[in-house]
Parts: C-alpha cells; sequence; structure tokens
C-alpha cells in the first residue's frame, strides 16, 4: 500500500492553500480547451424498475473513488501510475453518469473498479482526457441520477462517516463525484501522517464509510471553519470546498469528512 498511495502525493500539497482560499474563490478555466480536460468518470447503476438506495450509492461511489486510485497498477511503474499521477497532479474533477442494463454492462470491461454496496453499484473509472473517452462512456446520461432520499441507520461507529451539507442540495451524480474526493482527501492526509497501517486496513475492508445528511448541530460542531488543520490533528475532520463548476457556488464546503467515527466524542465537543 505504501508504494501505492504514493500517488496521492500531490494533494498534500495543495490541500493546505485550497482550503485558504476565500469562499468565494475558484480556478480560472476561461482559456481551458474542453477537449483536454482530464477527469475521473463514474457511472451509476440505476435500473428503471428496480433503483438502488440513494445511501448505499453515494457509499458505493465513495469507496469506488478510493479503490481505483489505490489499485495495485497505479503504484510507481504500473500501468495505471502515469494516467492516474497525471490527474491527481491537476485538477481533481470527476463526472458522474448514470446507466443500466446493456450499457451497465458495456463499461465493465473499461479499465476502473466496481464498488458494490447493499446492491448498490458504481464503477469508477481509470481519469482520461475528455477527448479521449470511450463511446461506452460518452454515450450516457450525466442527467436524470436523482434518487429519493431514504433513511438509513445511524452511521456505523469506527467507520469513517461522510456528512453532507444539510443547506446544499446535490443530485446523486454531484453528491457521487463529492463523496470520491472526500475519501481521497483522507486516504491522501493519513498518508501524510505516516498512518499507513490504518490506510492498509481501511482498504482490506473494501473502503467502506457512511454517508449522511448531517444536522445543523453536527454540522457546526465538526465545521473546522477556520483551521482545518487542528480540525484533522485533533478530530480528524477534513473539508470538501467545491470549485463550482456544477450545480453550487465556488467555495462552497459540501462534505465533512470524518475520519473514524466516534458518537461519543462528538457529544464530548472534544
Amino acid at each position: 500500500m505504501f508504494d501505492v498511495a504514493a500517488v496521492l502525493d500531490p494533494l498534500l500539497a495543495r490541500y493546505a492553500s485550497w482550503l485558504a482560499l476565500p469562499g468565494a474563490a475558484t480556478a480560472d478555466t476561461s482559456d481551458e480547451d474542453p477537449d483536454n480536460v482530464v477527469l475521473m468518470p463514474m457511472v451509476l447503476r440505476i435500473e428503471r424498475k428496480e433503483p438502488p438506495r440513494r445511501t448505499a450509492l453515494l457509499e458505493a461511489a465513495a469507496a469506488a473513488a478510493i479503490a481505483v486510485c489505490l489499485d495495485e497498477r497505479c503504484k510507481p511503474g504500473g500501468e495505471w501510475h502515469e494516467p492516474m499521477r497525471e490527474w491527481i497532479s491537476g485538477r481533481i474533477r470527476k463526472v458522474a453518469r448514470r446507466a443500466r442494463g446493456a450499457h451497465w454492462e458495456a463499461v465493465q470491461s473499461l479499465p476502473g473498479i466496481t464498488v458494490e454496496v447493499d446492491g448498490a453499484q458504481v464503477r469508477a473509472f481509470l481519469p482520461a482526457r475528455v477527448a479521449d473517452m470511450p463511446k461506452e462512456l460518452t454515450r450516457l446520461q450525466i442527467s436524470g441520477s436523482e434518487l429519493e432520499a431514504d433513511e438509513p441507520d445511524e452511521p456505523i461507529a469506527g467507520l469513517p462517516v461522510l456528512w453532507l451539507n444539510p443547506e446544499v442540495p446535490m443530485s446523486a451524480g454531484k453528491t457521487a463525484a463529492q463523496v470520491g474526493h472526500a475519501t481521497m482527501m483522507m486516504a491522501a492526509l493519513l498518508r501524510g501522517e505516516g498512518l499507513e497501517a490504518e490506510l492498509e486496513r481501511w482498504a482490506a475492508d473494501g473502503f467502506r464509510c457512511s454517508v449522511r445528511e448531517a444536522d445543523e448541530e453536527t454540522w457546526q460542531l465538526l465545521h473546522p471553519k477556520d483551521d482545518p488543520e487542528t480540525a484533522w490533528r485533533e478530530r480528524r475532520v477534513t473539508v470538501v470546498r467545491d470549485a463550482g463548476f456544477t450545480e453550487v457556488e465556488p467555495g462552497t464546503v459540501t462534505v465533512l469528512a470524518q475520519w473514524v467515527h466516534d458518537p461519543r466524542r462528538e457529544l464530548s465537543g472534544s
């Protein structure tokens, strides 16, 4: 895992500067060629007759995104290393599309990892330039990924939990990308502190995590405000701040990622 996790190192170099940006700041993409944008495609399996539960689908997306980044093929010298390193060294963009039936089966042969959680399936793919995306992916719809909200149980103690901003509604596709960013950031921060053993255990557990919408009290308690370094060091909480390309305003904090969920610690406020 140590060799593979090295691919995440560029995230560490940029994390602090990202969080230090003013709330409305975003990258200048005015001179960007859309065909040359590099992104990670994610495909959500949403069958017409039996759609998955929204929470399970998001948990599968969160696990799939980090699973493809830390696949053995991404280690130095591996067949996926260069495209993954190039993507992580630039802007971390993802796009989620939906598929069912034969279209879902068709993308299984493309380089990536499929994760299933409680019957919900998501496949995250090796990042590539938009112009190089295979037709099996580009023909899939981005819109129409919305699913009805469900009522999941409490987060599982001892596993990471990704708290969604209760004031920022997002489609299932947008949220899938955001929770994928969150698991990548947590893994990079763990590596940065030399906590490879924890990262190994998480990988062995299939990168399981809980995705929940935070209530106002939990959001305010865990939000790092203007001190993200202390929030990670003392509470193991990091944030996903969106660049604002779709659905939300630039600088919006969409997810608070808590490395290990401990309800007793939350109640104590420490």
